[in-house]
């Protein structure tokens, strides 16, 4: 076996301009954990496994990564940013999250948490409008806003699917998004389906008198993605939704440039995230896709719940929420201190079985800066979806107001339903 214990140097003090990456790991068998340490380091910046004779020692040691720290399962490893291309996200992963995941020292591998130096931070845009922006478009200053998912997911015409959104928006929801699977099927294309909607969306407008968004799915191929989001501009929409992972952080890159000119938020969904974060031995945390998502340029970005049907712990949700809207955050755990200097806050959505009875729950652990957004818990009321809409605005009116769901209940028929129906 290569000897990479060079790599381990737990004197180092890292420096303003080190990225630094914390994993939790366990070593293959008959591996020690610095050998184990030590091989990570090297292959994610300059090792190999024999020596060479195409770079000297002393530059290798220059610009290999140091591990400067292990306890128990965790070690933290300092990388010179000279190892990285700034604003070239897919590089940097390639290193920090790479081929280290399949090194036979390795038995299981986990990046929990970076810190971003400023020369590498300051080199992404970061989101356009974030949660101010975003609530100075919808008009709405404190309150969380509220929203739900066209259900069912697959299988509606367009014009069904533009009737959906407009009972959803005249029961009192500020946002109505597609699900992330609908995308431009036969029975529902893409193109007709954003005319019938945003007209619809218009017309709540002016018959509520409040601001409302749909956040129409553009995911696809990258060139075909941003023709779906100029032509949501040239509709007069205000938003695009895409599936960061599945699409890929390179096009995602793409698309945030695009929005220099085209003025549209970002919702990002995260389909496909458990593939890396639900195994909590092995794979990537939520909260280091959600640091790449805001670092990108995502305006919003589903989050968990720590209710409803969605598995996630409330303390790693919490850490999300804090990544996601801090502009600083302080060193806890293994969790790692970081500055987000110009980069702007995203605003966290809550969405995967909820319906209003998790309203105040939600509030009480996650604040006013969540977009609330539940699609069964509106679409399933008895009543149909206008009614479990009124029932969502309803439940967030009471919260605000810091009255019992239960006493609101008593004077708001749609949210009484509700209860009948998921109070137990």
């Amino acid at each position: 076996m290569a000897n990479y214990t060079h790599y381990i140097n737990k004197k180092y003090k890292p420096t303003k301009n080190d990225l630094i990456c914390t994993y939790k790991f366990k070593p293959g068998k008959g591996i020690t954990k610095e050998e184990a340490a030590g091989a990570i380091a090297s292959e994610s910046s300059t090792g190999t496994w024999t020596k060479l004779t195409t770079i000297t020692e002393k530059r290798q040691l220059k610009l290999g990564a140091k591990v400067y720290k292990i306890k128990g399962d965790y070690l933290e490893i300092a990388y010179p940013s000279e190892l990285f291309e700034p604003g070239n996200m897919p590089e940097i992963l390639s290193s920090i999250a790479g081929n280290i995941y399949g090194m036979k020292e390795i038995k299981t591998l986990r990046l929990v948490d970076i810190k971003w130096p400023a020369k590498i931070r300051d080199s992404f845009k970061g989101p356009q409008y974030g949660i101010q922006g975003v609530r100075k478009t919808l008009k709405i200053k404190k309150r969380p806003l509220v929203g739900t998912i066209v259900k069912p997911k697959l299988g509606l015409t367009e014009k069904e699917h533009a009737k959906v959104a407009y009972e959803s928006w005249m029961g009192g929801l500020d946002v109505v998004k597609d699900d992330e699977n609908l995308t431009s099927q036969p029975f529902n294309h893409f193109k007709k389906r954003a005319r019938e909607t945003i007209k619809l969306k218009n017309k709540a407008e002016k018959e509520t008198g409040e601001k409302k968004a749909y956040m129409a799915n553009i995911t696809a191929e990258t060139n075909e993605m941003i023709k779906r989001a100029k032509y949501l501009k040239k509709l007069g929409n205000e938003y695009v939704m895409v599936d960061i992972l599945t699409t890929g952080f390179a096009a995602l890159q793409t698309l945030r440039n695009e929005m220099n000119d085209l003025k549209l938020i970002i919702h990002g969904h995260r389909a496909m995230h458990a593939a890396l974060t639900r195994n909590p031995e092995h794979g990537i945390s939520m909260s280091v896709l959600a640091e790449i998502s805001r670092l990108i340029g995502v305006d919003q970005l589903h989050i968990g719940t720590a209710v409803g049907k969605m598995e996630g712990k409330k303390q790693d949700i919490l850490y999300i929420v804090e990544d996601i809207e801090n502009k600083f955050i302080k060193k806890e755990g293994h969790m790692l201190s970081e500055k987000w200097g110009k980069i702007k806050p995203m605003f966290a959505v809550c969405s995967g079985g909820l319906q209003p009875l998790h309203v105040p729950k939600l509030v009480k652990l996650f604040g006013n800066n969540i977009i609330i957004q539940a699609g069964g818990g509106v679409h399933g009321h008895p009543d149909g979806t206008r009614a479990g809409a009124t029932a969502m605005r309803q439940a967030v009116e009471a919260t605000m107001k810091k009255i019992p769901l239960k006493t609101y209940a008593k004077t708001h028929e749609e949210l009484q339903r509700a209860f009948e129906k998921w109070g137990k």
